[in-house]
């Protein structure tokens, strides 16, 4: 999954962005609140991170524009004020979460989760085509009932694979939603993880699961 943090502190940022990271998901992170504007504008944002306290934007002003831009990606916010009051306004302006500061990671990452699953529809708690099965809130995969091991960036290649099953998938989608924006390096580097699911999930069970589209990508089949 993707996920958007905005926040100016930098040693928070760096931990979050990291600790996110650790767990698999491609993170882009600004300290600005223009600046998040217009990544959330121009990109596709499985959740957004947003602290209220931007120096160049009130917070809650980046949740407005966002929703009267159309964006509906979820908001969870992570910031320092306690006041019920922000609380009550950004609800009104439509994010979806609130969590104060301190905040502990565990916590976070399960607000990611639930806010992924109650904030469209179109994604269900586990993901599964056929036998292949995917859990994003345990971390397990299994086909036919066997459990496989993947390595983190290996999983999030696959959640999205799974989440786009019988679409034909670019090597620079894969790229900026399973890396990350700024990602600078040889898009082959989707060929080579592509390998490493394919060694790991289809091989050993005798299927082929993902499909090399000539030209284009790669297309995860659900039939």
């Amino acid at each position: 999954m993707r996920v958007l943090v905005i926040e100016d502190e930098p040693k928070l940022a760096g931990l979050m962005q990291s600790g996110l990271e650790e767990e698999g998901y491609a993170v882009d992170q600004t300290g600005s609140g223009v600046e998040a504007v217009w990544f959330a504008t121009e990109q596709d944002y499985d959740v957004i991170l947003l602290d209220l306290g931007l120096e160049d934007m009130d917070g809650i002003e980046v949740c407005r524009t966002l929703r009267d831009a159309d964006v509906w990606s979820p908001i969870v916010v992570v910031t320092a004020r306690d006041d019920i009051q922000d609380r009550v306004a950004l609800l009104d302006v439509g994010a979806d979460d609130y969590l104060a500061k301190p905040i502990s990671f565990d916590e976070l990452l399960a607000r990611i989760r639930a806010v992924v699953r109650r904030g469209n529809p179109r994604r269900p708690a586990i993901l599964s085509v056929n036998d292949l099965v995917l859990d994003p809130a345990t971390k397990r995969v299994a086909r036919d009932s066997v459990e496989i091991a993947l390595t983190a960036k290996e999983f999030a290649l696959l959640e999205y694979f799974l989440r786009n099953f019988d679409r034909v998938l670019h090597r620079r989608e894969l790229i900026e939603h399973v890396w990350d924006f700024a990602f600078e390096g040889d898009s082959r580097i989707v060929d080579v993880y592509v390998r490493y699911l394919r060694q790991k999930i289809d091989e050993p069970f005798g299927t082929d699961t993902i499909e090399t589209v000539r030209g284009s990508g790669y297309r995860l089949r659900g039939d």
